[in-house]
């Protein structure tokens, strides 16, 4: 059963799925804008630049979670021959590379007034440099090698080598001394970061992830319509 793929039964689900992703989207979003930047309070150090911190860090999140899914579905799909993941990584990954230089431009405005420069070679964020670039590699990987036989392997190695820094950006703060601030969310223990921040955080990160499947829908149901043109009933 998942080594076949009906493009027509799955495009009549996420063909009319888009317009209830915008329309959630919308809601989430002007949610979270009001707050983080009416409702949330200054930073007694930082005073309203940490405001960026409600793009930056969502925005980084996304990125990070989207190259992991990619990782996880290219190595399942290639060991179990499944056609179908490859598809969905393909369509998902723009949108973990528009995140990823987000967060890398939202992180270099923040940097300006907290750290007094536009970059500097920390830890966290040449390593989220290096992510991009992975991303890069597997969109241009899909681009020059999409009709080889080969795309897929090359694509899966690609996903395997960048998912090695993953780590390292998470636990980049902790294993060196960077300019970069250490974690104030953590899952496993008590954060730091107080719930008037943390709550507007939450939304713009649920609202990034709802635009984040708005373009994943949307590349996905155009590699569909390819298929359906090209007369094929599976992948």
């Amino acid at each position: 059963m998942l080594k076949y793929f009906e493009p027509n039964k799955i495009f009549s689900i996420t063909s009319k799925a888009p317009k209830y992703v915008l329309f959630l989207f919308i809601i989430l979003f002007s949610i979270g804008l009001t707050e983080s930047l009416f409702l949330s309070p200054e930073d007694y150090k930082q005073s309203h630049s940490v405001r960026i911190m409600y793009v930056h860090v969502p925005a980084a999140w996304i990125s990070i979670g989207i190259f992991t899914t990619l990782t996880v579905l290219s190595i399942v799909g290639f060991i179990f021959k499944i056609r179908n993941f490859f598809l969905i990584t393909k369509s998902l990954a723009p949108s973990g590379f528009v995140f990823c230089v987000i967060a890398l431009v939202t992180g270099s405005i923040w940097g300006k007034p907290t750290w007094g420069t536009w970059w500097a070679w920390d830890a966290r964020i040449t390593s989220m440099l290096i992510l991009s670039l992975f991303y890069l590699m597997y969109l241009l990987a899909w681009r020059i090698y999409e009709k080889s036989d080969n795309v897929l392997k090359i694509t899966t190695s690609i996903t395997i080598l960048g998912i090695i820094n993953v780590p390292i950006i998470k636990y980049s703060v902790d294993w060196w001394n960077t300019l970069h601030q250490q974690a104030s969310i953590n899952i496993l223990s008590k954060s730091t970061i107080h719930e008037s921040m943390l709550f507007p955080l939450i939304i713009m990160t649920a609202a990034f992830a709802l635009f984040s499947l708005l373009i994943f829908l949307m590349k996905y149901n155009t590699e569909l319509i390819k298929i359906k043109n090209k007369g094929l009933d599976r992948l």
